[in-house]
Parts: structure tokens; C-alpha cells; sequence
């Protein structure tokens, strides 16, 4: 299967949603997590990402202007044992919970669903990249999404991939804008990962639109020392951590 660019697959959408990308940098050096958050109402851009002992968690910029945080605050990111849960809801919690006890993330994720937003039902993606393998490491993704316009039941799809150096997966939530939102389709986008963390970040956050984006988490890991480079950019701060 072809791979493909990245940063003009975002460039060319000008609402993909939320995104989560998984892969190996081209050195084959690095296992590589990408999360970004889009919005369009007043209360979903009104956040920013900050760390956590054990990931990253949204959290309102003001929390005057908060509304209805049920669907929008939540933990993206979760370290579990050797393993990464990266999500686009607090389905992060659930499937950190089953892994935690020994479980898998697919049953986890058989006990939730898309979100409950009618009409658009966005569904919920995620992520779980697990370390220890004989090359270093694996990764899967996910995604929960409505059977039918009424949401009347819940598809599941589930997909495994070895970690190739210099490829690695793109889904996000939306497959174009629309009114309702059009579910994404198909399979996880085979993407090209480049080496370098802040060549990456800036060029993924650059690719974003620009009225809708609102965050971007980057984190690169050295499969040699384990240790974990990490990048934030919040449009409400106006800066990169």
C-alpha cells in the first residue's frame, strides 16, 4: 500500500477532527505518537493539553467560558505499564483500566461505543502502542462508529501493524466537513514519519487548519535508552513545551 504524506493529507482537510498517528521514524530509531484536537464551537476551542504523570489530559483555557465539558475534557494520552493508550475521549481511562488488570484494549472497547453528539455521532479512536516486541515494538488502532444516521447500534474495527521504520497510521474522526459530520472511512492512512520530533510537530501543526486547530501532542521514544522526547502546542498559549 501506498505511503503517503502526512502533512498534505491534514493540509488538504479543512476539518479532519481529532487525529492519532502511530509509526517508526525512517531511522528506525523511534517509536513515534502524534494527537491533535480540532473545534469549531466557542467551547471546544477553548482548551489546551498539559502533562500528567502519566501522559497528557485537556483541560479548559478559561474555565468561565466552560459549558459542557463531557465530551472534551479528557486524558488523550495514558502510560500503562510498557504500553501507550492514545484516544479522543475518555475511553483512554477505560481501556488503560482494562490493561491495567491484564485485559486487552479490544475488550475494552467492546464495552463502549461512538459518542453520544447526534447527529454527527463521532466515533471514538484509539491507539495502544506496546513495547517489548523482538523489534522493539507494535501498534493498533480503533475505531467505534455508528451502524446507521439513526445511531442505533455500534460498529467495532480493529487493526494490527507491525512497526515499519519510516511508516506508520493516520485516522481521525471526520472524512470531510459537513453538516452532520461525516464518519471517517476506510482504513487507518498509511503515512511517511519523519525523524525529527520538531521538524514533525512543526510541520503538522503548520498543516492544520488554522481556524480550527487547537492542540497538538508529539512524543518520540528511543528504542535504545526508552527514554521519551515529547512536544505540545497549545493556539491558546501561543507556544511550543
Amino acid at each position: 500500500m501506498k505511503t503517503l504524506d502526512l502533512n498534505e493529507l491534514v493540509r488538504n482537510h479543512p476539518y479532519p477532527g481529532r487525529g492519532v498517528v502511530l509509526g517508526r521514524s525512517a531511522d528506525d530509531k523511534k517509536a513515534v505518537i502524534a494527537y491533535f484536537i480540532m473545534g469549531r464551537s466557542e467551547n471546544s476551542r477553548n482548551r489546551v493539553f498539559e502533562t500528567t504523570e502519566d501522559g497528557i489530559r485537556t483541560r479548559a483555557y478559561d474555565e468561565s467560558k466552560m459549558v459542557d465539558p463531557s465530551l472534551i475534557i479528557y486524558h488523550p494520552v495514558r502510560i500503562v505499564g510498557d504500553d501507550t493508550v492514545v484516544t479522543n475521549g475518555d475511553q483512554t481511562d477505560t481501556v488503560a483500566g482494562f490493561m491495567a488488570e491484564g485485559k486487552s484494549s479490544r475488550d475494552a472497547l467492546f464495552t463502549r461505543e461512538f459518542e453520544p453528539d447526534a447527529p454527527n455521532f463521532t466515533p471514538r479512536i484509539s491507539g495502544v502502542l506496546s513495547f517489548g516486541q523482538e523489534d522493539g515494538f507494535k501498534y493498533e488502532m480503533s475505531i467505534l462508529k455508528s451502524a446507521d444516521e439513526a445511531g442505533s447500534a455500534c460498529s467495532r474495527f480493529f487493526y494490527d501493524y507491525p512497526a515499519l521504520a519510516g511508516k506508520g497510521h493516520l485516522i481521525h474522526t471526520y472524512e470531510r466537513d459537513g453538516n452532520p459530520l461525516p464518519t471517517f472511512c476506510g482504513e487507518p492512512r498509511p503515512v511517511a514519519i519523519d525523524d525529527d520530533i520538531d521538524a514533525m510537530t512543526e510541520a503538522l501543526w503548520e498543516s492544520l487548519d488554522a481556524n480550527n486547530k487547537i492542540s497538538l501532542y508529539v512524543a518520540y521514544t528511543d528504542l535504545n535508552s526508552m527514554k521519551t522526547e515529547t512536544r505540545m502546542i497549545n493556539k491558546n498559549e501561543r507556544k511550543v513545551r
